[in-house]
């Protein structure tokens, strides 16, 4: 028989799935019932403010090096994705008549309906594979694409001093949207045609190998040099780099161009502005996203499970990380992920209701003795440092202990649906 677990991880032994799953699915089910006309109102105020810091941006862009300018453009797009694009393609308001946020279409199909619901550096076709089945369904593990202690493992084994692994590290977060998490979208995008089209991938493929544009360019290794065959570079910067690239960098501050004598002046103050707030977006984004499943306390798993089943929801709290919130304010500035565990328990719920779920969930982890984890941004940004640097390390979660009607068996996880969502 297995000896018994560490202090750390000795709530495994006695907890009753069944009933701590009973209670989580009962307080989701009265969270989507009770959704509403309020949503639809909170959404309208995020939307508000997020329009507001756009139209800032945009009327002071011109001015050289202008900090206003660059903080505002950043939250343009940092909002844009996060709160606004983030809940809508998960269906968050599916379920109200909230306009075109709705995932099934928002922001897919043409360049149009990118660039005028929500353009960013990824294919919103290809996030929604990435994020909304594979990393959700997969959550830190073996198949989860965002699994930061494994697509970092080069840096964690490089043989540097440690601070010289801090450095990259911090020199990955102004670039990490662009550098990594676009062209590695579309590889998990172009995987699943493939697989659904019943095609073989390329033999030197390795699937769960992060894509990024270094390896894109410059193939290192055999498998490298498959991905970049089968994601090419010229089909990549056409369908996915090229409508945002030129959409916010090239057309957005032309008009300034046709101010006589100044014009191209103030064109190339807009354009620097924007690029600044580019970076700063990527440094917020990766602050507030790539820290909410990253640290020494947060949990890795070897195998799948069932959706909704008690392992699952399990997982979902136990490898995931709030935030401090409670406020508009303070969860805008965090782009309402600081609702992570509630967002992975229930992934297709609004902004407001995890707003209103986020105490009772905690609530129901304290009675069945379920670690919750919610801490300051900038002690789990710490934490995720520690992890990309190899200082720590996740803990591996003894999967053997769970139930065994909750695992996936051996034809994983599927889907149905093109939005991402499992198909009751």
């Amino acid at each position: 028989s297995r000896p018994s677990l560490g202090k750390r991880d000795g709530w495994i032994e006695n907890l009753d799935y069944d009933a701590f799953a009973s209670d989580v699915t009962a307080l989701g089910k009265e969270l989507q019932k009770s959704t509403g006309e309020d949503d639809v109102a909170h959404l309208r105020k995020i939307l508000d403010w997020r329009d507001r810091a756009a139209l800032l941006g945009i009327a002071t862009m011109w001015l050289p090096l202008n900090p206003v300018a660059i903080v505002a453009l950043s939250t343009w797009t940092y909002a844009s994705w996060t709160m606004v694009a983030h809940h809508t393609c998960h269906g968050g308001y599916n379920r109200v008549d909230a306009g075109k946020y709705n995932s099934r279409g928002f922001a897919l199909g043409s360049v149009v309906r990118r660039v005028s619901d929500w353009c960013d550096w990824m294919l919103p076709e290809a996030w929604n594979v990435e994020h909304n089945r594979l990393h959700h369904y997969h959550l830190s593990e073996p198949l989860d694409p965002d699994l930061v202690e494994r697509n970092l493992d080069f840096l964690r084994k490089m043989n540097v001093p440690l601070v010289a692994k801090y450095a990259v590290a911090a020199a990955v977060m102004p670039v990490w949207k662009w550098f990594y998490y676009a062209p590695n979208t579309y590889k998990e995008l172009l995987i699943a045609r493939a697989r659904a089209e019943g095609r073989d991938l390329p033999p030197d493929l390795k699937p769960e190998e992060a894509y990024t544009l270094g390896s894109m360019l410059f193939p290192r290794d055999a498998g490298q040099k498959a991905a970049s065959e089968f994601v090419t570079a010229p089909d990549f910067f056409l369908r996915v780099f090229a409508p945002f690239l030129l959409s916010r960098f090239v057309l957005l501050p032309s008009p300034l161009l046709l101010i006589p004598g100044a014009g191209p002046a103030l064109f190339g103050n807009a354009v620097l502005n924007l690029f600044l707030a580019e970076l700063l977006t990527n440094v917020h984004g990766f602050v507030t996203i790539v820290t909410n499943h990253a640290g020494s306390d947060l949990y890795t798993f070897d195998d799948e499970v069932k959706p909704k089943s008690g392992s699952f929801y399990v997982r979902q709290i136990v490898s995931s990380a709030n935030y401090g919130s409670g406020t508009d304010a303070v969860d805008f500035a965090h782009g309402f992920l600081n609702y992570q565990v509630e967002h992975h328990v229930w992934p297709d719920l609004s902004m407001l209701q995890y707003q209103r779920g986020a105490p009772r969930l905690r609530e129901i982890c304290e009675r069945h003795g379920v670690p919750y984890i919610r801490e300051n941004v900038f002690m789990r940004l710490w934490k995720t440092l520690d992890i990309m640097v190899g200082r720590t390390s996740m803990r591996t979660f003894p999967t053997e202990m769970e139930p065994t009607k909750d695992k996936a068996g051996k034809g994983g996880v599927t889907w149905k649906s093109t939005e991402g969502a499992i198909d009751e």
